[in-house]
């Protein structure tokens, strides 16, 4: 599987994008990011790998603990990719846009005939 698809089905759950969003905040422990969800710890520690494998989040090492945090990098990624999509999408309402005012001047010329 490509990089943007581990990324993207990351992404897909939103206790993943919660997670991600407290890490947005800084550095926590495994029991630090499971204290607002009403599910096990050991179901957090699975998104957690699954945001691993994507790269999307990392284990520290200092001493006892095991802090997890934020790698960025991927994200980019997809915004990079949907940046594309938005340009795409930019120029078919640009040209919607000239289509519509070129409807208001066609009515316009008309009524004043």
């Amino acid at each position: 599987m490509d990089r943007l698809s581990e990324v993207f089905g990351a992404l897909a759950d939103p206790t993943r994008r919660a997670i991600l969003a407290r890490l947005a905040q800084g550095e926590a422990t495994v029991n630090q990011i499971a204290e607002p969800f009403p599910i096990s710890l050991q179901a957090v520690s699975k998104h957690l790998k699954v945001l691993e494998r994507a790269g999307l989040v990392s284990r520290g090492r200092a001493a006892q603990w095991r802090p997890c945090r934020l790698d960025p990098e991927p994200l980019r990624e997809v915004a990079d990719w949907v940046a594309d999509y938005q340009r795409f999408w930019e120029q078919r309402y640009d040209r919607l846009g000239d289509y519509l005012q070129r409807l208001q001047r066609d009515d316009t010329a008309t009524e004043e005939e």
